[in-house]
């Protein structure tokens, strides 16, 4: 089984940048797409990224277009997001979820994911 863990965030201002890095260890994520997701303070979780296999393809939400960005190393079994131009709307626990292959659900569905990490908060204050 692989198991993820989130790391990068913390408290940051308005305007300013965050990198997150979601590593894997115990097997392979090479071969999978991966997800980011947000849930903000009383909301549902919600879709932020995506990145196939190779990084060829990547996804957001609307709302972070232009302003995050995915990326992964294969080498080290890691994905990335990388926030700039934070705003107080960002302020959320982040997790990376690693695609499931079982059913063919659309990348920005939390269900197309099987594995997660535990979550890294984010608070960006005004």
């Amino acid at each position: 089984q692989v198991q993820l863990a989130e790391s990068g965030g913390g408290l940051v201002q308005a305007g300013n940048s965050l990198r997150l890095s979601c590593a894997a260890t115990g097997r392979t994520i090479s071969t999978k797409t991966m997800g980011w997701f947000r849930r903000p303070p009383g909301k549902e979780r919600e879709f932020v990224a995506s990145i196939n296999q190779d990084g060829s393809l990547t996804r957001y939400v609307d709302s972070v277009k232009g302003r995050f960005t995915v990326s992964r190393d294969n080498a080290k079994n890691t994905v990335y997001l990388q926030m700039n131009e934070l705003t107080t709307e960002d302020t959320a626990v982040y997790y990376c979820g690693k695609e499931q292959t079982y059913w063919n659900l659309p990348y920005n569905d939390w269900r197309q994911y099987d594995y997660w990490g535990p979550g890294n908060e984010v608070t960006v204050s005004s």
